[in-house]
């Protein structure tokens, strides 16, 4: 399963960096542009930045309150679960598009086979429908 062109750069962005799967849901949650990690990154440079996955975990703490996500999925995952939602839906509206067979009910009662310029009454007679 091909991974989407949207994921690609987070793809890697992981791999580059050495993050995890974690720091990597951390910084999708945030926002962060992954094509801009290099920068964030340049510790050699720049020896008072922070490294980045320890960056990305203080701005999640400062930002959300917490260390680590609740449920931590892997960007493999993601795609999974997104081609399973999407196959389902296609599935549901396959079954949507089919047309039932057999006389079918309408709002008031009665079945698609009666429907016609005529329709029985009680008595049996058949008269022009109004």
């Amino acid at each position: 399963m091909p991974i989407p062109s949207k994921l690609q750069p987070w793809l890697e962005a992981r791999q580059r960096f050495r993050l995890s799967h974690a720091h990597i849901q951390m910084a999708r949650e945030l926002g962060l542009n992954p094509r801009k990690f290099g920068s964030l990154a340049n510790g050699q440079q720049e020896p008072w930045k922070r490294p980045l996955a320890e960056f990305i975990a203080h701005c999640y703490h400062k930002r959300f309150g917490r260390t680590t996500p609740e449920h931590v999925q892997s960007l493999e995952d993601v795609v999974k679960r997104a081609e399973r939602r999407r196959s389902e839906r296609r599935a549901r509206k396959t079954n949507r598009a089919v047309p039932p067979t057999g006389p079918q009910r309408s709002d008031d009662g009665s079945s698609e086979s009666c429907r016609s310029s005529a329709h029985a009454t009680e008595n049996g007679v058949r008269t022009a429908r109004t």
